[in-house]
């Protein structure tokens, strides 16, 4: 009996993680779409983003299907089964770049990059 509680508490615990770096995409514009999947269960996410009309909605695709993909290999988990329990949109490097302004200035552009953290858990 306790044994059993032990396993249905580790399997509540058991999550899988994916991560994508250095995305050439502003943190604020893919955090919009990333707003809307978060907590939902990963087949209709995925279905959700493969039918958004943003450029972000790619990089977030492609980041939870790793992560279900890595869930169904190294816990042999089914991705039916799981849901988006965290999806964090951070910076990554601002590449810094100009252009000629007026009166011989420097306007500056700075081309921003996201790094995509991606968890997933089963669905209770």
């Amino acid at each position: 009996m306790v044994r059993n509680l032990r396993r249905q508490q580790l399997k509540f615990f058991i999550s899988m993680k994916a991560l994508l770096k250095n995305v050439r995409i502003s943190p604020k514009k893919l955090s919009v779409i990333a707003k809307l999947v978060r907590g939902k269960p990963v087949d209709k996410a995925l279905l959700m983003l493969e039918y958004a009309p943003k450029k972000g909605a790619k990089f977030l695709h492609k980041v939870i299907k790793s992560a279900a993909a890595n869930a169904e290999n190294n816990q042999k988990l089914e991705a039916k089964n799981l849901k988006v329990a965290e999806l964090v949109v951070n910076k990554g490097f601002i590449l810094k770049r100009g252009m000629p302004g007026t009166r011989g200035r420097w306007k500056r552009i700075w081309k921003r990059a996201s790094n995509i953290w991606v968890t997933l858990t089963p669905q209770a």
